[in-house]
């Protein structure tokens, strides 16, 4: 028998390398650009001027021209003048000859169409004088006044509909004064409406005002003969026995500062001692 050698396979153990630790790149981050804000684009569209405070004389002369802007873009003063001839109102963009042209209110009023570009930037944009001598109408902000306005008045009515009888007396005895003793619930709750919806940024001001009921309480009392205050207004007194509650501090109105001392410990008690002669 051949003798077959057996050949036996050497696996080399496996050897440890080092590695040597793999430098990643360094990637900058890019900076961001710096977005300037967009300037709003001009519409272009006819506009109507108007003198303010309601000054409608025949004739108005607006100055156009030795007049000056501060362009802070460029950190300096630049000269305008309106040019039949010009595209710009600037003086030192100017090409040319210079054509001053005349701007004229009518009756306190000034028409500027569409296609006067050059006109109404001055006017809206650069004119000094634009919001001291004359305005540009804006119907959008005229909407979203009046808007603001009904939404408080029907803020007021609501409030006034389902406010209670003492509250309702307290706020009419600002408007009307000691009337207000002689009135109806009725006559009372209709008259409040009406103030609610003549004068809603006062009514709703009232109706938070902790102080109008503590003034309102102090006044009944008065009427009623429970306190009584001093001729000089100086003084709250009983109005049994003469015997003092309070001194008001100089310069303040005499319920007003009672209101205020209602809320202190002493001044509760005497609330208190009224409230039980009220009911």
């Amino acid at each position: 028998m051949t003798n077959k050698k057996q050949t036996k396979k050497v696996v080399e153990p496996l050897i440890e390398k080092d590695f040597e630790e793999v430098k990643k790149p360094v990637v900058e981050t890019p900076k961001p650009k710096k977005v300037e804000p967009k300037k709003p684009e001009w519409e272009i569209k006819d506009r109507v001027y108007y003198l303010k405070s309601n000054k409608k004389p025949l004739s108005y002369m607006l100055k156009t021209n030795g007049i000056y802007y501060f362009d802070e873009e460029k950190g300096y003063e630049r000269e305008l003048k309106y040019c039949q001839n010009q595209r710009t109102p600037f003086v030192d963009e100017m090409k040319g000859d210079q054509r001053l042209e005349h701007v004229i209110f009518r009756n306190g009023a000034l028409f500027v169409e569409k296609q006067k570009t050059t006109l109404q930037k001055l006017l809206s944009l650069y004119h000094p004088h634009n919001e001291n001598i004359f305005y540009e109408h804006k119907p959008e902000v005229v909407a979203g006044d009046e808007i603001e306005i009904l939404e408080m008045e029907a803020d007021a009515i609501l409030a006034a509909r389902d406010m209670d009888i003492d509250m309702a007396e307290a706020i009419m005895r600002v408007e009307k004064g000691s009337n207000v003793s002689k009135m109806s619930s009725k006559e009372l709750k209709r008259d409040l409406l009406i103030f609610a919806r003549s004068n809603p940024a006062l009514f709703l001001e009232l109706a938070t005002d902790d102080n109008v009921q503590l003034r309102n309480f102090g006044i009944k009392a008065t009427e009623l003969g429970i306190i009584k205050l001093s001729n000089d207004q100086r003084n709250f007194m009983w109005g049994s026995n003469n015997r003092p509650i309070m001194t008001v501090p100089f310069d303040e109105h005499p319920y007003s500062a009672l209101a205020a001392w209602f809320k202190t410990d002493e001044g509760m008690e005497i609330y208190s001692n009224i409230e039980k002669r009220l009911n």
